[in-house]
């Protein structure tokens, strides 16, 4: 049998002799400055010595307490050591950076996906509207770019798929426009996404339709904005299925038409990395997870189609999302 004394007292008495204070030792311990007086008195009891030197309200190691210091100091990096070697690795922290719509409306929905699978990987989402130049934030490991994705030497670009881009609104508001004819086509309020590479002559365009000479609706800055302003009846949105996809299954907005007016399909988002990076661990779990949720998500809906109308495919200057 080991005569080894109490070990909460003797990891007590080497916090507090390492980092010279009783306060400190307690808050590093979770415990009261109380307990760990307590038990350093009861050590010193069981060696028979006093290993601090207590005189107004300040403590400092007696000979014998810097010695006793020392020895369980090597003792304890050797137990932590050992232990180091049977933990599990810390979690290898992933940033991932993209559009404040893409994170609200597909990605974040989706996340809680790969934390379950790669609990090894700890993933710091970021968002935000500006162009990202990887070569410049170190700090980014996987970009998902909108509209034109960045392009220059050592970067690698890969689409996430392309994706249908169709004319919505609320059922009641597809009431209200009536029947499919290009005098009411051309009079139903356009919200327009600011920065959405696909514009609204496009659309009338692929449904051979003359575009109206009227202005459009109110414009915002974000995907979802522009679905939240649908939802509410406010107009007709031109927007991604990718971002309303919830909406579209709940029944709060429809394909204006009801399948008799042709949608358009571009790739609008780019998984974007360091070459240098392409055959780390988490890279890889990371971009094949995104490529599968993708597949995942196309099956789920309307897959795009491979004749004249996917041709009209062109690439969309870069902006927000």
């Amino acid at each position: 049998m080991r005569r080894i004394p109490s070990f909460p007292a003797l990891r007590a008495f080497e916090a507090a002799a390492r980092l010279g204070s009783f306060a400190r030792a307690s808050e590093e311990l979770h415990l009261t400055p109380s307990a760990v007086s307590h038990q350093i008195r009861a050590l010193e009891r069981t060696l028979g010595r006093p290993l601090f030197r207590r005189a107004n309200r300040q403590a400092t190691l007696t000979p014998d307490g810097a010695r006793l210091c020392a020895g369980l100091g090597q003792a304890f990096d050797a137990i932590e050591a050992l232990c180091a070697e049977f933990s599990p690795p810390p979690p290898s922290a992933l940033a991932v950076h993209c559009t404040p719509s893409f994170a609200a409306k597909w990605l974040g929905p989706r996340l809680h996906a790969f934390v379950a699978a790669h609990p090894e990987i700890g993933i710091r989402l970021s968002s935000n509207a500006d162009p990202i130049d990887l070569g410049r934030h170190e700090e980014i490991d996987i970009l998902i770019a909108y509209g034109q994705p960045p392009r220059g030497p050592g970067l690698a670009v890969e689409s996430l798929g392309p994706e249908e881009i169709a004319a919505l609104c609320t059922p009641d508001l597809a009431r209200a426009i009536g029947p499919i004819e290009p005098a009411a086509i051309q009079g139903f309020t356009r919200l327009d996404s600011s920065f959405s590479p696909v514009r609204w002559p496009d659309w009338f365009a692929q449904n051979g339709l003359p575009a109206p000479a009227a202005p459009s609706g109110p414009a915002f800055d974000r995907g979802s904005l522009v679905i939240a302003a649908a939802i509410q009846g406010l107009g007709v949105a031109l927007e991604s299925l990718r971002f309303a996809q919830d909406e579209l299954g709940a029944g709060q907005l429809l394909r204006l038409g009801d399948g008799r007016l042709a949608s358009l399909y571009r790739d609008l988002h780019f998984i974007c990395y360091r070459e240098r990076d392409r055959e780390l661990e988490k890279i890889r779990a990371f971009r094949r997870w995104l490529l599968e949720q993708e597949q995942e998500s196309r099956a789920g809906g309307q897959a795009p189609p491979s004749g004249p109308e996917r041709s009209g495919h062109r690439m969309g200057r870069r902006g927000n999302a």
